[in-house]
């Protein structure tokens, strides 16, 4: 079972440029095909090793330089995908799994996929390039 505890976008934490960028041929295939990856971290007895506070703002910085991913596909005037470059974040979820990554068998399955990627139940979703979704022992980057 898993419970989202909070759903926010975080957005760079500087101005970066506002453009459109096509997407090459081969992206233009399936442009809402999400790759994901799964880090695990081992627990720490460091203070503030899984603030969720301190991840978000890392996301914020690294979106200044990957500006791309805080943008939206669109559909370019002659039909073709692209991403358009304005700033408004990516989807960050926090999420409680009641598993641990011991007790998870990697096969490919859809439930499995449930309990890794975000859920964006919100109109224009698949507009969305980059989302994270967060829980405890696991980070899901989608």
């Amino acid at each position: 079972m898993m419970e989202v505890l909070e759903s926010s976008f975080v957005v760079p934490s500087e101005q970066t440029p506002t453009k459109r960028m096509r997407l090459s041929n081969i992206d233009q295939v399936a442009p809402h095909k999400h790759t994901g990856f799964v880090y695990f971290y081992e627990g720490s007895q460091a203070k503030d090793f899984f603030s969720i506070e301190s991840l978000k703002a890392s996301l914020s910085k690294t979106l200044v330089l990957l500006y791309p991913l805080a943008g939206r596909f669109v559909d370019g005037p002659d039909g073709r995908k692209e991403i358009i470059c304005n700033a408004e974040g990516c989807l960050f979820v926090v999420a409680q799994l009641d598993l641990t990554s011991d007790s998870i068998t990697f096969a490919p399955s859809p439930d499995l996929r449930k309990l890794f990627v975000p859920c964006a139940d919100f109109e224009g979703s698949l507009s969305l390039v980059a989302m994270v979704q967060v829980k405890p022992q696991v980070i899901s980057l989608i």
